[in-house]
């Protein structure tokens, strides 16, 4: 076979227009209707195919690489190429991420409402593979490429989307977002969850009877409609699905080892056949974190510091929700103290500021109205919102502020979720490993 060398194709790069040599119109790259398979789609396919070393979506992912660079893979002629020169060669900056699927996983998992890969760093933590991802937000997808390799898949209320979840994975993990349950009937089961996002999540419970869930969302959702939608979301699960699950849980991420006052309803969930009759969620480990230990090291950018007439507007809209007896308004956190939630929109960022003296050039950087305060009032960096949920530094935040900001917000606590999912992988039987697939299943 005659060896052929391609330049690289840098898929991590696309959502920068830099290196981007791809036949989107090909002939592998339609829908059954005749329609294009939308880019990001595209993406989805070609490096879940690569990470899970052509375990599933074969065909199709073939072919859309056939299209990309004109070759026949499996063919007995000069353009034939070996997986392994396809992975390294071909598509190498899939593989040159800091968070690299495990090659020998103890257990599989999906990543539904994947976000930027919080349960997906916890469980690759406990030796688990990620075997399929989807997420609907583009600043996010990109933000999990350059981490993991891997376009997540998109909405996953479409068919075409839940058609490439492959079969015989472990656990599935989902931050379902909560919308409002219709509760018209009186059965309170499968059918009233149908137009919220948990439906989704119930229906591919119901199709691929994995052995285990792992569901995470706000505390609120504990009493939201009066306690009707968790006993909604409970029954589905119990008994139309017939899993056993315990009671929900409120966990704190602060007793888990960052110092961040986070609350969230986790749910878990076995399959029956798992003959789990038991479940005890984690208990504290690491109560001692403050914001100083995740604090940056060095002098920040001016821009994170607030103008004095910003400031002077903060201390006005306190002063006058202390008038009326509200507690509202922005709050400092002190070095020895522990983070607010992190939330997006709202005062999510002057709720969590801190007093930083270490800046020496007040020159702004940005347009602001007054100068820098000499106060040293600063927001948090996106890096310590990323270390209030347990990202690692070697986390690459490949996005512009505003929505490295959202992402962290929206993310979940790593620490905490990686205490809980280690409880279930107790519970659960992997003796038996099983190929997943969805080509030839």
């Amino acid at each position: 076979m005659n060896h052929i060398n391609y330049n690289d194709f840098a898929i991590t790069k696309i959502y920068g227009n830099s290196k981007v040599r791809m036949q989107v119109y090909g002939p592998n790259s339609l829908n059954n209707d005749g329609s294009i398979i939308p880019f990001d789609e595209q993406l989805a396919i070609i490096t879940h195919y690569l990470h899970n070393r052509g375990k599933y979506i074969n065909s199709k992912a073939e072919g859309l690489i056939q299209d990309i660079y004109n070759i026949q893979i499996g063919k007995s002629d000069n353009t034939v190429v070996s997986d392994i020169d396809i992975q390294y060669s071909l598509f190498s900056d899939l593989f040159a991420v800091p968070f690299l699927p495990i090659t020998n996983p103890k257990f599989t998992f999906i990543d539904l409402f994947a976000g930027i890969g919080g349960f997906r760093i916890a469980l690759q933590n406990l030796g688990g593979k990620c075997v399929f991802s989807s997420e609907l937000d583009s600043h996010a997808k990109k933000t999990y490429l350059l981490n993991y390799g891997e376009v997540p898949f998109g909405d996953i209320t479409k068919e075409s989307t839940k058609s490439y979840i492959p079969d015989n994975f472990d656990i599935l993990c989902a931050g379902f977002p909560c919308q409002a349950f219709s509760l018209a009937g009186k059965r309170l089961g499968f059918n009233e969850t149908r137009g919220t996002l948990f439906f989704d999540v119930a229906e591919i419970i119901r199709r691929k009877r994995p052995k285990a869930f792992f569901l995470e969302n706000v505390k609120g959702l504990l009493i939201h409609d009066k306690g009707k939608t968790i006993k909604t979301i409970l029954k589905v699960l119990r008994e139309d699905l017939d899993y056993y699950v315990p009671d929900p849980q409120i966990i704190n991420a602060m007793n888990f080892g960052v110092p961040q006052h986070r609350e969230r309803v986790y749910i878990v969930g076995f399959r029956k056949d798992q003959n789990v009759n038991e479940f005890t969620y984690p208990l504290p480990t690491d109560k001692t974190k403050k914001f100083a230990d995740i604090k940056e090291e060095n002098t920040v950018s001016a821009k994170y510091y607030l103008s004095t007439q910003y400031v002077k507007t903060l201390k006005a809209h306190k002063e006058r929700h202390a008038a009326k007896g509200n507690g509202f308004g922005y709050e400092i956190i002190p070095d020895d103290g522990v983070a607010n939630a992190i939330v997006v929109g709202g005062m999510g960022r002057e709720r969590n500021l801190v007093i930083d003296n270490r800046l020496v050039d007040y020159t702004p950087v940005t347009n602001i109205k007054g100068e820098i305060n000499r106060d040293g009032i600063r927001r948090m960096t996106p890096r310590e919102w990323a270390r209030l949920q347990g990202f690692p530094d070697s986390f690459i935040i490949g996005v512009a502020d505003a929505s490295a900001y959202k992402q962290f917000g929206n993310s979940v606590a790593i620490p905490a979720i990686q205490a809980t999912a280690e409880e279930i992988i107790k519970r659960i039987n992997l003796s038996k490993s099983v190929q997943y697939g969805i080509d030839g299943k």
